[in-house]
Order: structure tokens, then sequence, then C-alpha cells
């Protein structure tokens, strides 16, 4: 049997969320959650029997929510409600993403206040366990009643509805369940509503946004190290002594980074006596720049964390109480802020890291030959590769503007405000792919640097890094393909292979 994560409703932990999304963790609901599930169920059948008016349940939707809804209609609305709610548009969310959604819609659950049954979470994940991945179309939501387009779709195959991936071939939802022998549900009371109204495609997106964040900010320590090494640059301006006078945790963390990658550095310390007085601000004020991203990071870390482990359906059932309150926990304004502050500093280290580039590729700036190429003129070397990161850099720019200032009134002005907190992560999303590319090639350049420059040795971090980046590609030579190299750092950047070389030999980076 395959590994699997319990999940409690509580303490679910953003690593363990990648596992399941990446890694093919497979999810389980633990005993102590289903009898909390169990009488909040209860709960609902017991209302609907006895004619309660609860939102969604026995009344319509957003600004029909005035219109009740009959005992013997309660099923069918229910259906209803997916079906008019799978709404989406555009090519449809990556694998990650979906088993990403699907393992924090039943860890919400697994919190006993959503009124489903027990069955219909245990459906849910064993979608998940039993490879089955919903087609979710990637556009549609505004993140106000939680995601309710995305979440729609990705529910519409419990039901034998939809379509969704299995073993990579794309397929209708009821022969996804036929594949692996698995019964359509029929919705009860309450159940359709409950299973769409929550923000687990905006937190999804955010989650492995963040994840890759955190990779990207190592990598843009490592990156500015080998930049700096080979531009002649000095490790002075990360003496700790001049951060402590500045204590913003994230730059005494970077700072401490590049002091530890470039210890031991054969070529720092042969310039040590040179005339030059102070760096280029894109190498001395680097632990400045990539620590305000760190501290960001930090920031969307904790509302992640509490997103991660929170209710966020409506309306919500108390078991203890014996109560149903309708409120707004599904408004993802916290993760349409979090998620525009996160795109922001991510776009910010692809700045930093492109103008070093430049000075790497410019004879003018680096004492290098022109774009890092010998016999130049015949070849053009890394010119085109700072074009590229140019063009990422400007696309971030765009992409980097915030989507939570922007709110449109959806449901008859029922919703007057809404998050946009789903575009927010998506475009969070795109401007760390770009970003990946940008500290790639940056990592590229500075290795073809180091070897241009000299024979001495490079610092003990560096050092690694460069050798990795060697066991993949090879000093270029002349002209060849570049975008095949670029793609090869990226795979190293990705799957984590710089970073353990350089924390095998420096200790661990923040």
């Amino acid at each position: 049997m395959k590994k699997q994560i319990v999940l409690h409703g509580s303490g679910f932990l953003l690593e363990e969320l990648i596992q399941i999304a990446r890694n093919n963790v497979g999810i389980k609901i633990p005993v102590e959650s289903e009898s909390r599930i169990n009488k909040a169920r209860h709960l609902i059948n017991k209302w609907v029997k006895h004619g309660e008016r609860i939102y969604g349940v026995t009344t319509g939707f957003g600004a029909l929510s005035e219109v009740t809804i009959s005992y013997d209609d309660t099923k069918k609305l229910q259906r209803n409600i997916l079906f008019s709610h799978a709404a989406g548009i555009g090519k449809h969310m990556e694998a990650d993403v979906v088993r990403a959604m699907i393992a924090l819609r039943v860890n919400d659950f697994c919190r006993g206040n959503s009124g489903l049954r027990l069955e219909t979470i245990e459906k849910l994940a064993q979608l998940l366990n039993e490879g089955i991945i919903p087609v979710v179309p990637e556009k549609g939501s505004v993140g106000a009643s939680g995601d309710l387009v995305p979440m729609a779709h990705l529910a519409l195959v419990l039901i034998g509805e939809g379509e969704a991936f299995v073993d990579g071939v794309r397929m209708s939802g009821a022969r996804a369940l036929r594949e692996r022998l698995i019964k359509p549900l029929v919705l009860e009371a309450g159940e359709g509503i409950a299973l769409i109204n929550g923000t687990q495609f905006m937190i999804a997106l955010a989650c492995l946004a963040l994840h890759d964040a955190l990779n990207l900010c190592k990598h843009a320590d490592i990156a500015a190290s080998m930049s700096l090494e080979t531009l002649m640059g000095t490790r002075a301006a990360f003496d700790p002594r001049i951060h402590q006078a500045r204590p913003h945790i994230g730059q005494i963390k970077a700072a401490d980074n590049m002091l530890r990658i470039t210890d031991n550095s054969e070529i720092i310390s042969s310039h040590r006596d040179c005339s030059r007085v102070q760096d280029a601000y894109t190498l001395r004020c680097s632990p400045q720049v990539h620590g305000a991203s760190w501290d960001a990071f930090a920031y969307v870390e904790n509302v992640v964390n509490v997103e991660m482990n929170s209710s966020t359906e409506n309306p919500l059932i108390f078991p203890e109480s014996e109560e149903f309150l309708s409120g707004g926990n599904f408004h993802g304004q916290p993760l349409a802020l979090a998620c525009d502050f996160l795109g922001i500093a991510i776009a910010e280290l692809a700045n930093i890291s492109e103008r070093r580039i430049e000075r790497l590729v410019n004879p003018q700036l680096s004492g290098l030959p022109a774009f890092l190429i010998e016999d130049g003129g015949l070849n053009s070397g890394f010119m085109i590769a700072q074009y590229v990161a140019a063009a990422l850099v400007s696309e971030n720019k765009v992409l980097a503007h915030p989507a939570s200032v922007d709110s449109i009134p959806t449901s008859a002005n029922k919703e007057d405000h809404v998050s946009m907190g789903a575009l927010a992560a998506r475009k969070c999303r795109d401007i760390v792919a770009n970003t990946e590319e940008v500290i790639a090639i940056e990592l590229l350049c500075a290795a073809q640097g180091i070897d241009l420059f000299t024979n001495m040795k490079a610092g003990d971090g560096t050092l690694a890094a460069y050798e990795v980046i060697r066991s993949k590609v090879d000093y270029r030579k002349a002209d060849r393909i570049l975008s095949t190299d670029i793609a090869r750092v990226k795979q190293l950047l990705e799957d984590g292979s710089i970073v353990r070389a350089v924390e095998h030999k420096v200790g661990g980076l923040y």
C-alpha cells in the first residue's frame, strides 16, 4: 500500500501537501474526525426534515437565496448546483494543482463543519488515492463565494459527470469511475454547495507557488554569489555587523547564505586590495533585495498555514452547539492579498537577477569576453540569453499588477465585493515559472564566466553549484542551441540538485 498522510483538519503542513500533490502520496481520513463529520450530517438531516431554512440546503443560491426549496427537491438542487456552476473555460489545470485541491478540500471537511456525509468525503479522497484527476478549467473564479467554478468541475466527477484524467488519458467522469471500480455518488441535501463553496483552488495554487518561491530564494542567493565571484566583487557587504545594524530577518539570512557560499574563495581573495571602493547594487545590495523577498514569503507562509487548516464553506455546521451559521469564510481576500504580495516579491528576484546577467555578458562591466564567448562575432554566446531574461522580467512586471485591488459585483449585486484571489494565484504561478527561467539563465552565465575568468578556486558553495551545472551542461566553446542548456539548468533548479550540493558543503541555507 502506498504511503498516506492522515488529514485531521488541523496541523496540515505545506511539505505534506507537496508530497501529496507531486509525489503521488495518498490521503486518509482519521477515525477521530468521523464522529464529528457524522454528527454534523445528522444535524443537516434533522433540520431538513423539520423544514429549517438553511442557505443552499433548503434555499436557492446567491441572489436566489430567498427561494425556498421543497424537501422533495433538495437532492435535485445539489445536482443542479454542480451543473450550473461548472462554467469554467481555458486550459485544464495541472495534476499537481488538482491533487492539492482535493487534499485541501478533504482536510477542510475533516474539521466536521461541512455537513457532508462521511461517504462523500471518503469518495473524494478515493479519487486522489486512485489516481483520478478531474479536468478543472483554469478560468472562471472571482474568489468570492470561494472558487465555485473550478470546485464544481472537480466535484462533477464524483457523480459520474464531467471529465477526468486516468493514467494520463482524458475521459468522461463516468468512465474514470468505472476504470477504478468506483460507484458514482447520489448527492444528498446540502452536499453540492458544501463541495464547491471553498477557497481550495486559490490556496492550492498559492501553496505550490510558495513552495517553489522558497526554493527559488535559495537559488537566487547561489546565483548572486556565483555572479559576485565572476564579476570580482567583494564579500565585505555580507559582514554580519552590517545586517545586525538593520536587523530585517530575511536580509540577515540572505547575507549569511552568501557569506558561507563564497567562503574560501581564492577568486575574491585575489583582488582584496584592488582599487574598487564599492560594488554595484545588484551585488552589494543583494542581501537587502533577496532578504525583502524572504520576509514577504514568511508573511505569505503564515497566511497559507492558516488557510490550509480552516473551514471555508457556507453555511458552517457546529456539532457541539448543534447550530448552523451563515457567514463569509469563503471570501478569498486574505489569499488575494498574499498572492499579489508573493508575486511581487518573486518578480523582484527576477529583476535583480536579470541586471546581474547584463553585467556578466557586457564586457564594459565584466572585464570578460563579450557575451561570455571566445571568438565573438562568429559566435554570439549568451547575448540572447539576456534578451530572454529581459523579456521574462518585463512580462513579470505586467503580471505583478495586483489583482486584489479589483472587484466586480456578481449574482445580481448580492456578491458586491469579490477578491479576485484566483486570478492573483494564477498570476503568481506564472511569475514563479518565469523567474525560474531567469535564475537558471544567471546560473548558466555565471558558470560560463567562472570558466572564462580564472584557474583560481571558487568559494566552497560556488564551486559546488558550478560542478553540478557542469555535470549537465558543458562549457560553451562555440554557439549551440541555448534553450536546451537553459532547460537543463532549470531542471537542476527544480529538482533541488544545486541546493543539495551547496548545502552539503556550507550547511543548510535559510
